[in-house]
């Protein structure tokens, strides 16, 4: 007999936001962590003379924070419930790019919810995006997440 039964800890229409900003400084040292060396990161003047106009911030910047939220949100322990969380997968679409400077907002819903009796967990979808007052929607998401709850 398992140690975790199944009971709701997912509900399907959750919604979970955030919202951040990078500076210059952040996006250059984060293109700088990942080995991206695209000067549209890290050198204004370049950036200055793209279609972009001013330094942008790399994809996996704003993946990671949105991965970094839903991981956050499904391993939290603030309702008294103790949760485990994996990520199986995330696809992401940049539709926009993200300025340094602006506020850029992470929101994520629950899409759909199934309990997986062998992974004694939920396989959880998730739908998200980043977006900004200045151009709407930059990046779309979607998620597939394995969310347990541990004794």
């Amino acid at each position: 007999m398992s140690a975790v039964t199944e009971r709701e800890i997912v509900k399907v229409g959750e919604t979970f936001m955030r919202t951040v900003r990078f500076t210059e400084k952040d996006i250059a040292a984060f293109a700088a962590a990942c080995l991206d060396s695209n000067p549209l990161h890290r050198d204004a003047g370049e950036a200055a003379e793209s279609r972009y106009g001013e330094v942008i911030a790399s994809g996996p910047h704003t993946a990671s924070m949105l991965m970094g939220l839903a991981a956050s949100h499904f391993s939290r322990r603030d309702d008294g419930i103790k949760r485990q969380m994996v990520c199986l997968n995330f696809n992401f679409a940049y539709k926009a790019p993200v300025h340094a400077n602006e506020d850029l907002m992470l929101h994520w819903v629950v899409a759909s919810v199934e309990w997986n009796r062998k992974l004694e967990g939920y396989i959880v979808m998730v739908d998200g995006a980043a977006s900004t007052e200045r151009c709407g929607v930059a990046v779309v998401s979607r998620g597939t997440l394995l969310v347990k709850e541990v004794p």
